[in-house]
């Protein structure tokens, strides 16, 4: 075992017991923490530079979706902000590092139109069988 990963591992235990963190977080950043470490060439994190973040950052952005990448990204920030918290490190790359997204917009789901005319051909069936005032005002309702 590494230091990079003695270093990860204290700082999960650090989130479990202090920050009282949830099991699928402490699990989300164990795996991103990891894939990071798996990455990294480094073995010691006062070695991690910009150049290092950066180019996983780049490596994240080509592999994964932007809300993926997005949320590798802010499990590794946290990470570097508990280094420097601890003072295990003294300047925090990330203080250094802007970070762009560009997600893209999803457009809401639309009803089909066969659908749309079918609903349509209930309510006014049921305004011209309505019975009562009642259901004449709560189908005309509907229509509208």
């Amino acid at each position: 075992m590494n230091q990079l990963e003695t270093t990860i591992n204290n700082y999960l235990f650090y989130c479990k017991t202090q920050k009282r963190l949830d099991e699928k977080t402490l699990k989300a950043y164990r795996i991103d923490l990891g894939q990071f470490n798996d990455y990294s060439t480094k073995t010691d994190v006062i070695e991690i530079t910009i150049d290092d973040l950066e180019s996983f950052i780049a490596y994240l952005h080509n592999s994964f979706k932007p809300k993926t990448a997005k949320r590798k990204i802010a499990s590794l920030k946290a990470f570097f902000h508990y280094l420097e918290y601890k003072d295990i490190i003294t300047i925090n790359p990330f203080n250094k590092i802007q970070i762009k997204f560009r997600e893209p917009i999803t457009l809401p789901k639309v009803i089909p139109l066969t659908s749309l005319e079918l609903f349509l051909k209930t309510i006014y069936k049921e305004h011209k069988y309505a019975k009562t005032i009642y259901q004449k005002n709560k189908t005309l309702k509907d229509i509208t």
